[in-house]
C-alpha cells in the first residue's frame, strides 16, 4: 500500500555507517517486522513505537509493517532507531510527507509516552551523517548540545513524537522544521575543573622525573615512574596533561566520539584539554582495552584517545591485562574482533606507569626495610612489567623520596612555562616531519632514523650501538632511544642530536625499571 523511508545511524565502534529505514505497510494481519540484523534492543522496538504512536494519537496495530534497515549486512544495535522507525512507519501511511522526512537523520529512542529520550554515541552518528552528506538530524532534547557540537549541520529537537509530527506538518505547508534553539554552556565537569587547577609547580623535588616528565610530553613518549610509596609519581602523573598542548578541533572530536559511546560527553562544549584516564588495578581486559558482551565498547586506552593513560600501582594489574595494551600501544589503535564484526577503536595514548620498587614498597636505597621475599619481587611483581611491554616505554625514571631540604625549596617552574617549551620542540618535530604526515618524533618509524637522510653520524650513536651489540636494548629499543634522542635535541633547540642526546636517551631506557 506505501513505503515510507528515512535515515539512521549504524555504529561499529566510533565509525558510523548511514541506515536506510524502510517501512513497507502491506495488506494482511497485523504484524511488526524489523529485518537488517537488529540486536535484542532493536528486535523490542515494536513495543515502544506501538506505545509511542498511541499516545501521539496515531495506531499502527491493526497495520502489516514490514521494516527494513539497508544495508541490511550491518549489524545494527541499541534503541537509537526507534524515532526513525517510527517515523518511517507514519510516512508509509500517510501521515507524515515522505519527501521531508526522507533525507532527515533520526537518533534517538521512544518513551512509552512518545517522548524522545537520550541515546548513547549521539556525536560519532552525527559526525558520520555529516561526512555522508545529511544536512539535519533531529535528536532528543537531552542531544542537542551534543548534535550541535558537529558543525554544518541542521540540528532540530522535539520533546515528543506529537511535536515531531507537528513538525513535520509544517514542512508539508511550505515551512521547515523548527531548529534548536543553541544549548545553553554549563559548568565544566569536576574532572575537568580540577585538572586545570593542578600545577607542575605543585611538585617539591624530584627535579630529574621533573625533566623526564617535559621531555615526555614534548615528544609523545611513555614513562614508567618507579619509586617508593609518597614520593609523588601521582602527582607527577596528573600534572603531564598540564604541559600538553592543547587538543586541534578535530582530536577533541574524536575525543568525546569515544566518550560519547559511553555517556561521558560533557554538556559544556568542546574540552581541548587532553583526557587524563586512571583505571583502577582491579580492571578486567575489557575494560582497559574494551569489549563486552553484546555492543561492543570502548575501553580505558580508547578513553585517553589523545592524552594520557596513567597505570597507578601497575605491577599490581593482572598479567594478561598489561599484555593486551602491547598492540594498541604500537597501532595506535584497538581492534576487537567478533563473530559478525570486526570493531576499531582509537588508541593513541601516552602512557603512564608507576610502581613501587616492591610489594612493601620499601626495597629502595639498600633496602634494608624490605620485608619482601625474593620470589615475590621477581615472579609475581616485578615479572609483570618486564619484557615486550617495558620494550614499549621510552622513559624510566626513578623517583625518591623527597627531602626535608627539597621540601622548602622555592616553587620550579609552572605548568604554563613548562607548557610553551614543549610547544617549541613540538613546533620543531611539526616542520622537521611534515613532509611524511608525522607530528612527533614518537610516530616516526625506526627505518627512517636509521638511514639517510635521518641517519646520525656513527660517532654520536656509537654509545647506543654498543649497547644494542651487548644485548642491552632491542632493535625495537634502539629505535626508540632514537626517537627520544630527537627529542632531546628539539627541547634544546639543536637541529640534530648530539652524542649527550643520545647518552641521554639511552640512560633513560635503562634505568628506572622494577628491580627484578
Amino acid at each position: 500500500m506505501g513505503v515510507g523511508v528515512t535515515r539512521g545511524v549504524a555504529l561499529r565502534g566510533i565509525a558510523g555507517h548511514l541506515v536506510d529505514i524502510e517501512c513497507h505497510v502491506g495488506q494482511g494481519l497485523p504484524a511488526f517486522e524489523i529485518s537488517g540484523l537488529p540486536d535484542t534492543a532493536l528486535r523490542q522496538a515494536p513495543q515502544r513505537v506501538r506505545a509511542a504512536t498511541i499516545s501521539a494519537g496515531f495506531s499502527l496495530n491493526s497495520r502489516q509493517l514490514t521494516f527494513n534497515l539497508s544495508p541490511a549486512a550491518i549489524p545494527k544495535h541499541g534503541t537509537g532507531f526507534d524515532l526513525g522507525i517510527a517515523v518511517a512507519a507514519l510516512a508509509a501511511c500517510g501521515e507524515l510527507p515522505a519527501d521531508a522526512v526522507r533525507p532527515v537523520v533520526h537518533p534517538a529512542e521512544l518513551g512509552l509516552d512518545g517522548r524522545l529520550r537520550h541515546v548513547a554515541g549521539v556525536l560519532p552518528a552525527v559526525l558520520a551523517a555529516q561526512r555522508a552528506g545529511c544536512e539535519q538530524v533531529l535528536v532528543a532534547p537531552d542531544d542537542v548540545a551534543e548534535a550541535q557540537l558537529v558543525e554544518g549541520l541542521r540540528v532540530c529537537t522535539a520533546r515528543t513524537l506529537e511535536e515531531v509530527v507537528r513538525g513535520y506538518g509544517q514542512t508539508a505547508r511550505g515551512g521547515s522544521f523548527p531548529r534548536a534553539a543553541v544549548a545553553a554552556p554549563a559548568a565544566a565537569a569536576g574532572r575537568e575543573s580540577g585538572a586545570r587547577r593542578v600545577d607542575l609547580a605543585d611538585v617539591s623535588g624530584q627535579h630529574e622525573a621533573r625533566a623526564a616528565l617535559m621531555l615526555a610530553a614534548a615528544g609523545g613518549h611513555h614513562v614508567l615512574l618507579n619509586g617508593p610509596p609518597g614520593s609523588g609519581k601521582t602527582m607527577l602523573a596528573e600534572r603531564l596533561v598540564t604541559i600538553l598542548p592543547p587538543l586541534t578541533r578535530e582530536q577533541a572530536l574524536q575525543t568525546l566520539a569515544v566518550r560519547s559511546l559511553i555517556g561521558a560527553v560533557p554538556t559544556s562544549g568542546i574540552d581541548r584539554q587532553p583526557p587524563f584516564v586512571a583505571p583502577h588495578h582491579s580492571a578486567s581486559v575489557a575494560a582497559l582495552v574494551g569489549g563486552g558482551t553484546g555492543v561492543v565498547l570502548p575501553g580505558a586506552v580508547s578513553q585517553a584517545h589523545h592524552g594520557v593513560l596513567f597505570l597507578d600501582e601497575a605491577a599490581e594489574f593482572g598479567g594478561a591485562v598489561l599484555q593486551a595494551l602491547r598492540q594498541p600501544l604500537e597501532s595506535g589503535q584497538v581492534v576487537i574482533a567478533r563473530a559478525r564484526e570486526q570493531v576499531v577503536y582509537p588508541a593513541r595514548v601516552q602512557l603512564v606507569l608507576a610502581a613501587n620498587p616492591c610489594p612493601c614498597g620499601e626495597g629502595h636505597g639498600k633496602g634494608l626495610l624490605c620485608r619482601c621475599r625474593p620470589t615475590e619481587r621477581r615472579r609475581a611483581y616485578a615479572a609483570r612489567l618486564s619484557g615486550p611491554l617495558l620494550d614499549r616505554v621510552d622513559i624510566r625514571v626513578q623517583v625518591p623520596k623527597v627531602s626535608p631540604a627539597e621540601l622548602h625549596e622555592a616553587p620550579s617552574d609552572s605548568s604554563a612555562a613548562v607548557a610553551q617549551r614543549v610547544l617549541v620542540a613540538r613546533a620543531a618535530q611539526s616542520r622537521r616531519w611534515a613532509a611524511h604526515g608525522w607530528q612527533l618524533n614518537s610516530q616516526v618509524p625506526g627505518p627512517v632514523l636509521r638511514r639517510a637522510p635521518g641517519r646520525l653520524p656513527s660517532a654520536t650513536t656509537a654509545t647506543l650501538d654498543r649497547a644494542l651489540d651487548l644485548g642491552q636494548v632491542t632493535l625495537r629499543g634502539y629505535d626508540r632511544v632514537l626517537r627520544l634522542a630527537w627529542t632531546s635535541a628539539d627541547l634544546n633547540g639543536r637541529p640534530t642530536p648530539s652524542p649527550t642526546d643520545v647518552g641521554l636517551a639511552l640512560m633513560y631506557r635503562t634505568r628506572g625499571a622494577v628491580a627484578a
